[in-house]
């Protein structure tokens, strides 16, 4: 029996996919990698971020909500 299959999920993305994704600039992207806020996976040349790593990146820059604004 033939099972149709199904895409992957993706787990990582390149630093050009994770900058359309969060609509950051290139050079913010190296930044953020270099002084350490956004861990990086590096496969041969290939410089990859897993979803996990991008998502909490985007999580520690969630501005507080401020109550009663």
């Amino acid at each position: 029996m033939h099972h149709p299959q199904s895409s992957p999920t993706k787990v990582a993305l390149s630093v050009a996919e994770f900058c359309a994704q969060f609509s950051l600039g290139r050079s913010k992207a190296y930044e953020e990698i270099k002084a350490g806020r956004l861990r990086i996976v590096k496969v041969g040349r290939r410089t990859l971020i897993t979803v996990t790593d991008a998502m909490a990146w985007l999580t520690g820059h969630a501005c507080p909500l401020v109550a009663g604004a």
